[in-house]
């Protein structure tokens, strides 16, 4: 069964009813300014994506109200874009931003969404709260200040100590950042800095989840960031969220998506004039991306313009996110383009220079570098470097640093070492590994 016509089926739903539901959320958004034009929908148009193998590739307007009426990208629908082999992998169609509840059926029984894993997401939940006995909520700047404060707060949290325990505050913070948009009173000036702030706070979602191990979730955040940021013209959000999206293909191996978001971001950055090390940092992930394919040529090159960049030093419109990377951290990202590149001799020197440059505050940082150290160490036949990497890794997830990016190397660490398991200290090593990483 077209998976159009599976959802729709589940939803209990007859082609008329989607049709009337998908013409009225398209002329919401077009009321709303999301949409340039409002796209027209037919029985047959859609029966004809029913049953269509592929079915036709919707206009721009219509793929954007596909996406936000079944709340997935259109790709995830049956859709395929036209080819274009130069192009590289295709980039799903991010879900757009809806400011209140829509039709769609997946929405219907969603009511005040109590904030559980579960839940759908925060621009998707009904607003309940929120109104004076005069029914007016009018926001003040003040209130748009703390938020974003604590939005500073928890990424700052982030780079110290990981991200496992932040999603969910963070989550508790976009939702409250929709409700003030969808019920608050307010000035444009304070409108476009609430918006500003729900992309801050949905990439940063993004980047938690990813931490975190919840990999589809922050595939759904980031694609609802960068959707934002083509809205709104923020070409900094959208810098930001295309270098996240393409450190996380990396470690869903998918290398080539990851050049493609990499370059991406490049793009917008240079719309914004982005500072140097912004453009290290888009050129180590393209890096990162090529070296996962084990593309060699494209790989030393883009290490080499990071360098470039990184060397002009730092500058007064750095952004905050961008700030994290410093001398140990661009050595160690190139670290692990060499481990990806097979180069276990050449990643392990670096890694291990990075280490000893890492700020001891930073334990989530730190522990990232030992766990790749660990491994290079393994995979380099130099047990005795490995062991001691993997339990300085250790004893900082015992202190209290959560990221699941470093139990996961941590894992791999135990399996190298399981044949030399009869070695002076391996054992015990490998069974704290399992206690703490299972």
């Amino acid at each position: 069964m077209r998976e159009l016509k599976r959802l729709r089926t589940r939803a209990n739903r007859t082609q008329e009813d989607v049709v009337r539901e998908l013409s009225a959320l398209a002329r919401r958004l077009r009321a709303e300014g999301r949409l340039s034009k409002t796209p027209t929908f037919t029985i047959r148009q859609y029966s004809k994506w029913e049953n269509s193998d592929p079915p036709p590739w919707p206009h721009p307007d219509s793929r954007a109200v596909l996406t936000a009426y079944w709340n997935c990208p259109v790709e995830e629908l049956g859709f395929r874009p036209p080819t274009d082999e130069e192009a590289g992998p295709a980039v799903l169609t991010p879900v757009p931003l809806v400011s209140q509840a829509s039709p769609g059926p997946l929405l219907l029984a969603a009511g005040s969404s109590p904030l559980t894993d579960e839940a759908p997401p925060p621009w998707l939940a009904e607003t309940t709260t929120g109104t004076n006995r005069s029914g007016e909520w009018r926001i003040s700047p003040e209130e748009v200040e703390l938020l974003s404060g604590a939005a500073d707060d928890n990424y700052a949290i982030d780079q110290q100590f990981g991200a496992n325990r932040l999603w969910r505050p963070t989550r508790a913070h976009l939702l409250w950042t929709h409700h003030m948009i969808d019920r608050g009173i307010y000035d444009e000036a304070l409108g476009q800095r609430l918006h500003a702030l729900a992309g801050k706070l949905t990439t940063s979602l993004g980047w938690f989840c990813y931490d975190a191990g919840l990999q589809t979730q922050a595939r759904q955040y980031f694609s609802e960031a960068l959707n934002a940021a083509n809205y709104t013209s923020d070409d900094v959000l959208a810098s930001r969220t295309l270098s996240n999206m393409a450190r996380q293909a990396v470690d869903l191996n998918k290398g080539r998506e990851a050049v493609r978001f990499a370059k991406l971001g490049q793009r917008h950055a240079e719309l914004w004039n982005a500072p140097s090390r912004v453009i290290a940092l888009l050129a180590i992930r393209e890096a990162q991306g090529h070296a996962r394919i084990r593309d060699v040529f494209n790989a030393e090159a883009a290490i080499r313009r990071a360098w470039q960049e990184w060397e002009r030093g730092d500058h007064e419109l750095d952004p905050d996110w961008a700030h994290f990377l410093n001398l140990a951290e661009l050595t160690c990202l190139e670290g692990m383009c060499r481990l990806d590149l097979g180069q276990v001799a050449r990643a392990q020197e670096l890694l291990a220079r990075s280490e000893t440059l890492q700020d001891v505050a930073h334990s989530r940082n730190r522990g990232m570098c030992l766990g790749r150290l660990a491994v290079a160490a393994v995979q380099n036949g130099d047990i005795d470097h490995g062991l001691a990497a993997a339990t300085q890794a250790l004893q900082l997830v015992e202190s209290g640093m959560s990221s699941t990016r470093t139990t996961a190397q941590l894992t791999i660490v135990h399996d190298g070492l399981i044949p030399h398991r009869r070695a002076r200290g391996v054992g015990d090593l490998l069974e704290q590994i399992r206690t703490h990483v299972a």
